[in-house]
């Protein structure tokens, strides 16, 4: 019985270890804030604090948050599939260093925001594809095969978008 009893008193010592390990590392990462749409969360990781600082800089800090333009927007379930996935694989390449230091988006997100700026700018595209020699097709998701970053390049992130290129940039860090 005794070893029994040593046993039962390592497991239930691991298992306070293992939760009090989780309860530290949920504080440390700031777990909960990914649940609000706040887009000072997304300098929870250093890496993307140029980009918003771009952003907060930028016309659509007055209009729009990172998840208006990164994150479906017609449904709900899908917008909370797309960011339980983006912040898996987020967390994944920040945590192993496993990313590139000029961040690329995927073709999911890159979909994603090319459907979010045609929603917001309808009326402006529609306008554009009037007097357009008929290179658009205004009624895809894709512009036929352009995307409205082909030519708004700086829209809203501007020229500096990485680390390497501004580190420490403008001071921005999230404080909650």
């Amino acid at each position: 019985m005794k070893a029994e009893s040593i046993l039962k008193f390592c497991t239930l010592a691991a298992v306070v270890v293992a939760g009090v390990m989780a309860i530290h590392l949920a504080s440390e990462s700031k777990a909960t804030s990914y649940l609000s749409s706040d887009p000072a969360a997304c300098i929870n990781c250093h890496v993307m604090e140029s980009y918003y600082a771009s952003w907060l800089r930028s016309s659509h800090a007055q209009r729009a948050t990172c998840v208006d333009c990164h994150l479906p927007a017609d449904d709900h379930v899908d917008m909370l599939v797309s960011k339980a996935r983006d912040g898996w694989n987020h967390t994944v390449a920040f945590t192993l260093d496993s990313y590139s230091k000029r961040l690329l988006i995927s073709d999911d997100g890159a979909r994603r925001v090319q459907e979010n700026c045609i929603r917001c700018h309808g009326a402006q595209s529609q306008s554009l594809a009037r007097g357009s020699d008929g290179r658009y097709d205004f009624g895809s998701e894709t512009l036929g095969d352009r995307n409205c970053w082909d030519c708004h390049r700086l829209v809203p992130h501007g020229k500096v978008r990485s680390i390497n290129s501004a580190p420490n940039n403008l001071s921005v860090k999230w404080t909650q």
